[in-house]
């Protein structure tokens, strides 16, 4: 178990406590980084990923959607010494950062980062009091905006969706009630909230507002809409031979990606009420067996690794498809009523 987080600091000179890229090698081995190729980073964090991509030859652009992320990065720009472009962007939007040869990997690593997690002030986690706030992008509509303004019903479609949350209905009709006494201002608040209508057994392995928070946060910054977006961007911004790797950390995440290379394969099979099965090109060859699923080694030293879900695809000289979110069967959350202002 050492050797591994000794091996993680040494690709990447993070301290392996608190920054474990997720499955390192896998990405490395998926992405094969070598000095002449431009591999893109849409989820720069921390780092990680991009100095071992950078340790093995290879230049990077990274982009974050996070602005203190990108703060923190100036050091590793200055070091690089023109080996790495840091951009504050959303990775949906990776295709206008791509050089005009196209791009030789591109790699995603979805989800909330650790540094977020670790910040109170940030509201991304109910372990530590702060502000309900969740926003990566640091604008925009705030979790206490949902949840103070939203519709019950809204709300039960946002947790039972993206939170997989099966006391739906409860919760939502709870903050209803209480919003209308006191407004929710902090993490805390709202998971008090929550734990008072849904208590936790014994048999639970997570908290009671674990799904509440997933879904507020997916909700808030968009995240299945911007993973959608960013694996059709991939596709335009590859060059033929290139590599789109990406890590997931939530069912929801994972089966966008599978959809996703599934319909890039060649082969799109119809609904069961239309059982046709339409020959295309394809525009990605899947890249060994599909799933990689992080050790059981490096699961019991980074936990955030233990729900990790690595797909890979290689682009292939086919013409990009058409951007249709339509593919991914997500549900019409982002039509609900503008909360911001």
């Amino acid at each position: 178990m050492a050797a591994k987080a000794d091996e993680a600091k040494a690709r990447t000179g993070e301290d392996p406590v608190r920054h474990i890229p997720v499955m390192l090698a896998e990405v490395l081995q998926a992405l094969e980084p070598a000095a002449g190729k431009v591999i893109l980073d849409g989820t720069f964090g921390a780092g990680g990923y991009t100095r071992a991509i950078m340790s093995e030859g290879a230049r990077v652009i990274a982009l974050d959607r996070d602005p203190t992320a990108i703060a923190g990065g100036q050091a590793l720009v200055a070091q690089a010494a023109g080996a790495l472009t840091l951009i504050h962007s959303e990775f949906s939007r990776l295709a206008d950062h791509a050089p005009e040869g196209g791009l030789d990997g591109v790699v995603l690593d979805i989800g909330v980062s650790s540094m977020q997690i670790d910040e109170a002030d940030r509201g991304f986690s109910f372990q530590k009091n702060g502000p309900l706030d969740m926003r990566m992008s640091v604008s925009g509509v705030t979790a206490a905006d949902v949840v103070n303004r939203a519709k019950a019903s809204d709300l039960i479609r946002i947790f039972g969706f993206l939170g997989e949350e099966k006391q739906a209905g409860r919760i939502a009709r709870a903050i209803e009630k209480r919003r209308e006494k006191q407004p929710f201002e902090t993490t805390r608040d709202l998971a008090n909230l929550i734990e008072s209508v849904n208590p936790r057994k014994a048999k639970d392995k997570i908290h009671p507002a674990t799904r509440v928070f997933q879904a507020l946060r997916i909700y808030v910054n968009d995240e299945l809409g911007e993973l959608g977006r960013a694996l059709l961007a991939a596709e335009r911004a590859l060059k033929p031979g290139g590599r789109l790797v990406v890590v997931t950390f939530h069912s929801l995440e994972d089966r966008m990606v599978k959809k996703f290379f599934a319909d890039r394969s060649g082969r799109a099979a119809g609904s069961r009420h239309m059982p046709m099965v339409e020959d295309r090109p394809a525009l990605f060859d899947p890249v060994g067996k599909g799933l990689v699923m992080a050790s059981e080694e490096e699961a019991a030293i980074n936990p955030r690794a233990r729900s990790a879900k690595l797909r890979v695809g290689t682009r292939t000289s086919a013409p990009a498809g058409k951007a249709d979110l339509s593919i991914f069967d997500l549900p019409s959350l982002a039509a609900l009523e503008k909360l911001g202002g």
